[in-house]
């Protein structure tokens, strides 16, 4: 995890590389790692600024780095040890009707950490989301939240323990109005309500849309209002049902970077737990995966089977099937398999991606697509 002058040198490189966007988010989610109100007006205004007025890219940059300089004299301690937030041992679940059990699941979750889950419809990612948002109980096995000393009651528990379906229910009125709202609603008031809601619509992209009703923001800015108001709360666990899912590719690969700075803030690291069927995209920010198949997690482990030395690969290429063999007549491949849309390579060696690639260019063989799938998840669906 970043310490806060690693942070800000990070943001100041994505500036100096032209990378705005980014840079803007991290420098707000900088911001946030304050909690001091009145950097929070600076950079609304700042905001308000950039957004109103067309700045001059040297102008823009210049107010930027001098905002950078500003933040670097604050000290922030650094995290030394992320804590234990969540841990399941051998949890299951049966249902009565059907023979579907899901489990033995476990799991640790700790500040900082995104987990992906991942699996076919159907084998239990919904269901152990459900279970460790505390939604559903569970049959054996136990889950201990060490937020828990932490908490008054049940309900703020679930305050901290936050679960957001695939299907987010409709609300009324204006963006922004609900999530002055919600912060109300968690006992933020006055001043701190507009700044800090302010802050959210501006790290989660939603400035241009902060006056806009439910039916006037597409699946992907619902799902960024979501993260707005779960994030309002300062949540300690973040649990997400197919956040993806009506996204466009763009859009996932924000999301999903935003929820990996997100998690490792200084100010409030969370955890987070996201099923997906994109699964690259997942692997991409994730620092483990659980991959579900017939409610039983199974590991990358099984699927190698005890051998280092094993290079698996996609590969959509311009020839025959026998031209592709006769050019790789010469690399130990076990087996190429053929999905119909493209090939799947499994060889007996560690650089045999790097083999079969010189091996197609030497040939003259066109790659339309290629990727290397040892240390992904994938595998375990084929």
């Amino acid at each position: 995890m970043q310490n806060f002058t690693e942070k800000l040198q990070s943001t100041a490189d994505h500036f100096k590389n032209g990378d705005l966007s980014l840079g803007y988010r991290k420098l707000v989610d900088c911001v946030l790692d304050t909690k001091d109100l009145r950097l929070y007006e600076k950079i609304i205004e700042l905001t308000e600024w950039k957004e109103t007025n067309v700045p001059s890219k040297e102008l823009l940059y210049q107010k930027l780095n001098d905002f950078i300089h500003k933040l670097a004299r604050i000290e922030i301690p650094a995290i030394k040890q992320k804590e234990v937030l969540l841990k399941a041992k051998s949890v299951s679940k049966k249902y009565g009707r059907g023979n579907f059990q899901l489990g033995k699941v476990s799991l640790t979750v700790k500040q900082g950490d995104v987990w992906g889950l991942v699996g076919e419809n159907g084998n239990g990612k919904t269901t152990l989301l459900r279970i460790l948002a505390k939604d559903l109980s569970y049959d054996s096995g136990e889950i201990n939240y060490s937020i828990q000393k932490d908490v008054e009651s049940e309900y703020d528990l679930r305050t901290k323990l936050t679960y957001i379906p695939q299907r987010t229910p409709k609300w009324h009125g204006s963006l922004k109005s609900n999530l002055k709202f919600a912060a109300a609603h968690y006992g933020i008031k006055g001043e701190e309500n507009e700044l800090l809601v302010n802050m959210m619509i501006i790290r989660f992209g939603l400035w241009h849309f902060r006056k806009h009703n439910w039916n006037e923001l597409s699946s992907g800015y619902k799902m960024r209002f979501e993260l707005a108001r779960t994030f309002l709360r300062a949540p300690k666990i973040l649990l997400l049902d197919e956040p993806l899912a009506n996204l466009d590719v763009l859009a996932q690969q924000i999301v999903l970077e935003d929820l990996k700075n997100l998690s490792q803030s200084l100010a409030n690291p969370i955890g987070i737990i996201l099923s997906s069927q994109q699964l690259f995209e997942v692997e991409k920010v994730s620092d483990k995966v659980l991959f579900l198949k017939d409610g039983k997690p199974t590991h990358l482990s099984d699927a190698n089977d005890g051998e280092e030395n094993l290079c698996v690969m996609e590969l959509d290429v311009e020839c025959s099937r026998d031209e592709l063999s006769e050019a790789l007549d010469r690399i130990k491949i076990r087996e190429i398999d053929f999905n119909g849309s493209m090939y799947i390579l499994t060889i007996n060696q560690a650089n045999g991606f790097n083999k079969v690639l010189s091996a197609l260019i030497k040939k003259g063989i066109e790659i339309k697509y290629v990727r290397n799938i040892s240390q992904s998840t994938k595998r375990l669906f084929l």
